[in-house]
Parts: C-alpha cells; sequence; structure tokens
C-alpha cells in the first residue's frame, strides 16, 4: 500500500516472550469443492519477521500524534515474531480477519532496545513514491540499518539453518509513519502499546520475511 500504512487492531492476552511454546492453533480452513470448511490444527503454520514499537508517553483520545513528533512518542524496538496460521487466515479474512489466524500468538524478545542506543544506526528511509500527503510527510524520515535473520531447527535435528536474512531498512514506511497514523483518527495511544511493523520482506525472494513469501505460497520448496 503506497497510499498509506495500512494495519489492524489486535491484543495483548497472548503475546508473550521468545522461547515460550506455542500450541498449534485450531480453526476452520478453505472447504475444498462444494464441502464444508475443513476444521482442525493448522497445516500452515507461518512465522512472521517483525520488529515492534514500544510507545512512551502516548497521546489523548482525540489528539493526533503530529509527524514530527512522532519520535518523541517512541520508546523502543523489540524483535517480533507474529505468528500465523494460513489457511485459517485465508478462509476467515475474505469478509473481515484476520482473526483466529493471528490471535493464538505473539512472540516479542526479552527486551527492548531504547532509540537512543539505535543512533548510531540510523539510515536514510526509502523513496516513496507517490509523495505521502501532508500528515505523513516529515522533515527528516528516518530508517535504522539492522541486519534480521530466521533460523528453522527441524524436529530431531540438531543444528538450525537460515531461511532468510533482510534488514529493518526495507521498510516502506518509517516508525514514525506508523505512529503518527495511527493516531491520526484521534486513536490514543498508551505507554506500553506494542505496535508491529508488518513483516520486514528484502527486494529479493530468499529476503522474504514469512514462508508465504520465501515458498511462493507452498509452491516452491525450502531446505
Amino acid at each position: 500500500m503506497y497510499r498509506l500504512p495500512i494495519a489492524y487492531h489486535g491484543r495483548a492476552s497472548s503475546i508473550v516472550i521468545s522461547g515460550t511454546d506455542i500450541v498449534r492453533p485450531r480453526g476452520q480452513a478453505h472447504p475444498s469443492g462444494g464441502s464444508t470448511p475443513y476444521f482442525g490444527p493448522t497445516l500452515k503454520l507461518d512465522f512472521e519477521l517483525e520488529m515492534a514499537t514500544i510507545v512512551g508517553p502516548g497521546n489523548e483520545l482525540g489528539k493526533p500524534v503530529d509527524i514530527n513528533n512522532a519520535e518523541d512518542h517512541i520508546f523502543g524496538l523489540v524483535l517480533m515474531n507474529d505468528w500465523s496460521a494460513r489457511d485459517i487466515q485465508a478462509w476467515e479474512y475474505i469478509p473481515l480477519g484476520p482473526f483466529l489466524g493471528k490471535s493464538f500468538g505473539t512472540t516479542i524478545s526479552p527486551w527492548i532496545v531504547t532509540l537512543e542506543a539505535l543512533e548510531p544506526f540510523a539510515s536514510q528511509a526509502p523513496k516513496r513514491d507517490p509523495p505521502p500527503l501532508p500528515y505523513l510527510t516529515e522533515k527528516v524520515s528516518k530508517s535504522y540499518d539492522i541486519s534480521l535473520e530466521v533460523h528453522i531447527k527441524p524436529a530431531g535435528h540438531e543444528d538450525s539453518g537460515v531461511v532468510t536474512r533482510t534488514n529493518l531498512n526495507h521498510l516502506y514506511w518509517t516508525l514514525t509513519q506508523q505512529l503518527a497514523h495511527h493516531t491520526i483518527n484521534g486513536c490514543n495511544l498508551r505507554p506500553g502499546d506494542l505496535l508491529g511493523t508488518g513483516t520486514v520482506s528484502g527486494p529479493e525472494r530468499e529476503s522474504g520475511g514469512c514462508l508465504l513469501e520465501l515458498t511462493w505460497n507452498g509452491q516452491n520448496a525450502l531446505s
């Protein structure tokens, strides 16, 4: 989406610290032919490589955060895995969604790295085309050069393998644009709120931020 950083509201109840076991979720998935929908454990469990903003002061209800003051409302960042059940998600998002395809678990790192600590890694944000609307136009548009990678260790194996490498600076929208847009309708943010960046994918096929992208929805094998 080149006009606005689209998002959806989530929940706090199933956000857990890295290392917490995630139980494979159950739900409905696409019916085959004219049959009733499949119900059972997800057959397409996926990770989503993300980072997330931890909100600092926040804003009052009805008072949006100005884009050029948005950085003052970011305390720091965490790593985030926004687990997804792709088959459940694909069936339920036809009318609305996502719901059960996402809500069973989100994993975050047990530490918060402040923006001050990340300042040495600040980089120029990518050029937006078309130019953002005025409320999303920043005097200083900043990203962060943070290398990210995902390892998967199959059951019964001692070693893990790297399946993707990417960088936070591939995000189209900056953290501050995401935060300011979230509040432009008057929605209030509170200290400690968690704002996921969305999947961090690079320009190459092998830098996809989830299995859905890396395998092109299961069409290509991934070793």
